[in-house]
């Protein structure tokens, strides 16, 4: 049975590390204008929308003629801002059984494979609730806590994602995963993600896709070769134009 699969990049100004940066330009388009592009490239995404809670992102969108929803100011996450999306889409979605992908906004080099990767994983085990991505780093990566790492079974179902270093350090040639934040999870199960029990891992770490492993879920682990540049601060900016100048795109 075919479900439609939508693609929702949140993307809020109010960033406390980089305030605006979805307006930031790298080369002659805006990060979010880069992320929507990349996405859009996607096989498997039938649709493309930007939620925001700023007017200034929403004209931006609208001015490349992206799909873009207003959504509140106030949501904790970039979930509870796809939920709200789920809401007002509401009368477009014909079946539960439908799949979001929440799309990072600051990952404007995204590669359209890795999305794609990830939904096919969701596709194929469909008992999963969730589906995510890992790639390899290295062990001096490894070592800065904000560089999420994640352990899987064999059949690439996580077992744990933490900012420490895992597995124990044993030697430095070590095979290390980072987790990048990006996950695919059927309507039903998105809507019902908030309503939880609080979870002690999440708090704990920092990372709301411990309230699904403590809560007994499976999240699956697409594993990708590379993973582009994100944009956390100001500085990472001219990284990523360099990038950008290596793919030929600017």
């Amino acid at each position: 049975m075919n479900h439609k699969i939508i693609g929702i990049i949140p993307a809020r100004y109010g960033s406390s590390r980089f305030p605006g940066k979805p307006l930031v330009k790298i080369g002659s388009k805006t990060m979010i204008h880069w992320t929507y592009q990349s996405s859009k490239n996607c096989k498997l995404l039938d649709q493309v929308i930007v939620a925001t809670d700023d007017d200034r992102i929403f004209q931006e969108v609208e001015s490349f003629g992206g799909q873009v929803v207003m959504t509140r100011p106030d949501h904790i996450s970039g979930t509870d801002r796809l939920i709200e999306v789920a809401h007002l889409l509401k009368n477009e979605i014909d079946d539960k059984n439908d799949i979001f992908v929440n799309i990072q906004g600051d990952e404007p080099g995204i590669e359209s494979e890795l999305i794609d990767g990830v939904v096919q994983l969701k596709l194929k085990e469909r008992s999963w609730a969730m589906t995510t991505a890992a790639v390899p780093m290295s062990y001096e990566e490894a070592e800065d806590p904000n560089r999420v790492k994640v352990v899987f079974t064999k059949d690439n179902r996580a077992i744990y994602f933490s900012r420490s270093i895992i597995p124990y350090a044993l030697k430095q040639q070590d095979q290390y995963f980072r987790h990048l934040g990006i996950y695919c999870y059927e309507l039903n199960f998105l809507l019902k993600y908030n309503n939880l029990p609080e979870s002690y891992l999440e708090k704990s770490e920092s990372l709301e896709q411990l309230r699904a492993i403590e809560a007994g879920y499976h999240i699956g682990i697409h594993l990708a070769e590379k993973a582009s540049l994100s944009i956390d601060h100001p500085e990472d900016v001219a990284f990523v134009e360099e990038d950008f100048r290596k793919r030929g795109w600017i």
